[in-house]
């Protein structure tokens, strides 16, 4: 457990620290929450999170009910896009009416603000297919 605390700490700073210029800039500002995103915690599964989800990470929580700029992620394979209770999506997102299934996510990762105009996630997207598909397979662990 300590391993992998450490691991999501050191992924979240690398996160952040991509936010400052790296060419994938940190993920989603599919937002309406204010303040700093919480920190994350590992999710239940044994699976450690890739090097590409460093990014996703900056925004994003992995722990159940806990939003931070983005919405929380736990759960997120399978769920109908716009709809987690308590977070305030952009109305593009909310009528998007797409399930986020493994298919769906690659395309949405590939480039967001493409897939969906309108939406706050101000995210370039993850241009390489390997890296996406880590993402993705990490994100259906998290149930």
């Amino acid at each position: 457990m300590r391993l992998v605390r450490t691991t999501v700490m050191v992924l979240g700073m690398a996160g952040l620290a991509a936010c400052g210029g790296a060419k994938e800039p940190a993920a989603g500002q599919d937002a309406g929450q204010s303040g700093a995103a919480a920190p994350a915690e590992a999710p239940a599964a044994d699976a450690a999170p890739p090097v590409a989800f460093a990014q996703c990470i900056s925004c994003h929580s992995v722990k159940p009910g806990v939003n931070g700029v983005g919405p929380s992620l736990h759960g997120v394979v399978g769920r109908k896009a716009g709809t987690l209770p308590g977070y305030a999506y952009s109305s593009a997102l909310k009528g998007w009416g797409k399930t986020l299934d493994e298919a769906e996510l690659d395309r949405w990762l590939t480039a967001p603000m493409k897939d969906v105009p309108g939406t706050k996630m101000v995210f370039p997207g993850i241009p390489d297919p390997a890296r996406r598909k880590a993402v993705i397979d990490y994100l259906a662990t998290l149930k």
